[in-house]
């Protein structure tokens, strides 16, 4: 009001002017942003994209080359020829220490797990994968090759290795009085236990080794220097088999004949210089005669006595060994079926009672500390009562010359 009153007459109030776009602007940026989601839309629509959008990394990859197949190939990566050695090609020659050799790759092995169903025990056993072994030295007369390496064989001249392994106590324990053969099985898989059996006990005694040792060579080779016989373990199946698991190269029922002579082969090549086989574990497979018949055959086949351990009271190597001619030692007792120092006094005991009666007892026993410590004790003990440990050969069934 009092604006109006004071304001010279004949003017009007002047109005401050709006600012406001030119239409084209509005329409340019709509139309921009309506291109852009029509774009979007086309490229969803039209374009194959199997990663939906996930978020992917880009990496780069050097690939090396591979090796010369021909001997151009071979001329072109610089590699000798059979004209003379090509001049050192690519990265490789600049190197002034780069080894033109390569280092031979180590001998594959593998660690295998061997169960015992009836104590619960479990031994980590590494053992060679490949099929090459290093014998250790033999007769070359009793030497036959096979796919696994040396394996015994009767000579032509009828040398066996049962006589030409046996210990030279055997030629002279064949005398009166009261004999005792003892074997102590599973050797060779423990170095403490192989070690404290070859100290303690008398040369006398049999040693059986598994053939899961890589350091079976030297084992057996220690034996035999100290006049002592060896017996080669050969993996069968228990009754409990998979949960009681002799090891890999297992004999089994269920196998072809082929087969388990094959595993027995690869067996017997793992060392020489054993007088015979023996079974590990094999509780079920000694009572097979399908299974049992073959391993009993390439036994008698190559000179080898087998020592059945006494472990199965269903076994049937007595009455297939004889049918066979082949050469059989059967345990009459297994020495510490009860692993207990007064069970195995007990047995040792009745062993000696037995030889007395019959003249000729043969036990049985497993590498545990107590049975080697047992052993040893009764050992001293029986030689002063007129007792005598023989090698197993001395008890040996001798085989028809055929």
């Amino acid at each position: 009001m009092d604006d109006d009153l004071n304001a010279p007459l004949g003017l009007a109030p002047t109005k401050a002017r709006r600012r406001t776009l030119p239409r084209a602007v509005p329409i340019a940026i709509a139309g921009l942003l309506g291109a852009a989601l029509l774009g979007f839309a086309g490229w969803g629509i039209f374009t194959e994209d199997p990663l939906g959008g996930e978020p992917a990394v880009i990496v780069s990859l050097q690939s090396k080359p591979a090796k010369p197949n021909t001997a151009s190939d071979a001329a072109a990566a610089g590699a000798p020829t059979s004209s003379g050695p090509a001049a050192p090609a690519g990265p490789a020659a600049a190197e002034p220490n780069a080894n033109p050799v390569a280092a031979a790759p180590k001998p594959e092995t593998k660690t295998v797990t061997i169960i015992d169903g009836v104590s619960g025990r479990r031994e980590q056993v590494t053992i060679s994968a490949g099929a090459e072994t290093k014998n250790a030295p033999g007769d070359p007369r009793l030497l036959e090759s096979s796919r696994h390496g040396n394996i015994p064989k009767v000579a032509t001249d009828g040398a066996r290795a049962a006589d030409v392994y046996a210990s030279p106590q055997a030629k002279t324990a064949r005398g009166s009085g009261p004999r005792v053969v003892i074997v102590l099985g599973r050797l060779g898989t423990s170095a403490n236990l192989t070690a404290e059996a070859l100290a303690k006990l008398p040369s006398t005694v049999t040693l059986a080794f598994t053939p899961y040792s890589t350091d079976l060579d030297r084992w057996v080779g220690r034996a035999r220097s100290e006049g002592r016989e060896v017996l080669l373990q050969v993996p069968m199946e228990p009754f409990d088999y998979p949960d009681n698991d002799p090891g890999p190269q297992a004999l089994l029922i269920a196998s072809p004949p082929e087969q388990n002579v094959d595993r027995l082969q690869w067996a017997m090549s793992r060392t020489q210089g054993y007088v015979g086989l023996s079974n590990y574990m094999g509780a079920r497979f000694v009572t097979n005669e399908g299974a049992m018949t073959p391993v009993l055959r390439e036994a008698g086949k190559r000179g080898l006595v087998y020592f059945d351990d006494g472990s199965s009271a269903r076994s049937l190597t007595a009455q297939l060994a004889a049918a066979h001619n082949v050469a059989l030692v059967k345990a009459d007792l297994v020495l510490d079926a009860t692993p207990s120092p007064a069970e195995i006094d007990n047995a040792l005991n009745r062993l000696e009672a037995l030889a007395r009666e019959r003249g000729i007892a043969v036990g049985s026993a497993t590498a545990l500390p107590v049975s080697i410590d047992r052993i040893v004790r009764w050992s001293k003990a029986a030689a002063g009562r007129g007792v005598t440990i023989v090698p197993l050969t001395v008890a040996a069934s001798k085989p028809k010359q055929s």
